[in-house]
């Protein structure tokens, strides 16, 4: 639900098909990794090639209607859902790593997660400024990932024109930490 002045995201038959698919295809985890954080596990989705495909789909429309020409993928879940989009749009692939997992020159944001911290590393060359960039990730929980990750490109010089992920815990704070990012989730819970 948005409210007063938010924006309505845009919804699609594309859209709706792949949040069924996703209400169909992803389980619940409960106490993973610690005692009261429920999982979301996408083995489902990612074992059934029609599944994945919707879902794929949907993301692609979404990159194409914003006019991406860079996908971004947060690892590692991330990584599994823009490689395919960058493939099917003929976009550049760009991987935002783990601590650590990167040659060469990086830029790198730490930041806390309900559990912990943790810090993420982009090459510090990986988009050219002024690269339309769709940011994408499996789930928006608590938004520290996804800000962190916002935070590297628009220090790249890349215009970020949205984040995309298959599922929003709207009972999380994660879209409140991420200003007037553009969040299009194919599936709200």
């Amino acid at each position: 639900m948005t409210g007063i002045g938010e924006a309505v995201p845009l919804r699609s038959a594309t859209n709706d098909a792949a949040a069924d698919v996703l209400r169909s295809h992803v389980r619940d985890i409960p106490d993973w990794p610690q005692p009261g954080v429920v999982f979301k596990d996408i083995t489902p989705l990612l074992s059934s090639p029609t599944a994945f495909g919707v879902v794929i789909g949907a993301i692609a429309d979404i990159a194409r209607e914003r006019g991406a020409t860079t996908i971004a993928g947060i690892e590692a879940r991330g990584f599994l859902l823009a490689a395919p989009v960058a493939d099917r749009i003929g976009a550049a692939l760009v991987p935002i790593r783990k601590k650590g997992k990167l040659p060469g020159p990086i830029r790198s944001a730490t930041y806390d997660l309900e559990y912990g911290s943790a810090t993420i590393e982009i090459h510090a060359d990986a988009v050219p400024a002024g690269e339309r960039v769709l940011l994408v990730d499996d789930v928006l929980a608590t938004g520290g990932t996804a800000a962190a990750a916002h935070g590297l490109l628009v220090e790249c010089g890349a215009e970020v024109v949205a984040l995309t992920v298959l599922m929003e815990l709207s009972f999380l704070p994660g879209r409140s930490r991420l200003g007037t990012l553009d969040i299009v989730p194919l599936l709200t819970i």
